[in-house]
């Protein structure tokens, strides 16, 4: 299955509209979400995976939009597949992940 994408200046435009029908999904750890952090994102670090993965479906619902992002973008491919692979529709990683977002888009967001 080809993995759906979108740039960091897509999600601008989207963190902007603030649409309360689409899901943000953090996957990475706690550690590196206290040094960089869209506060729109939910964050769930795939580390913990055991202990929200069976409530997935309770938080997120798998027929909205659901974007994804991480440090780069590779983790958050990872989690896109798993949610389809959960009956999620409409997922879409953020290529570039929070680092690409830091560059291009809001400067003041620490780089690690």
């Amino acid at each position: 299955m080809n993995l759906s994408s979108i740039n960091v200046q897509e999600l601008e435009v989207i963190l902007r509209e603030e649409n309360s029908e689409i899901q943000l999904i953090d996957v990475r750890e706690e550690r590196e979400a206290d040094i960089a952090f869209l506060p729109q994102f939910q964050l769930f670090p795939l580390s913990q995976y055991e202990q929200w993965s069976d409530k997935i479906k309770t938080v997120f619902k798998p027929e909205l939009e659901t974007i994804v992002i991480c440090h780069h973008g590779i983790r958050s491919a990872n989690m896109c597949q798993w949610l389809i692979s959960q009956g999620f529709t409409k997922v879409k990683n953020v290529s570039g992940g929070i680092n690409a977002y830091a560059v291009y888009i809001d400067s003041s967001i620490p780089r690690y």
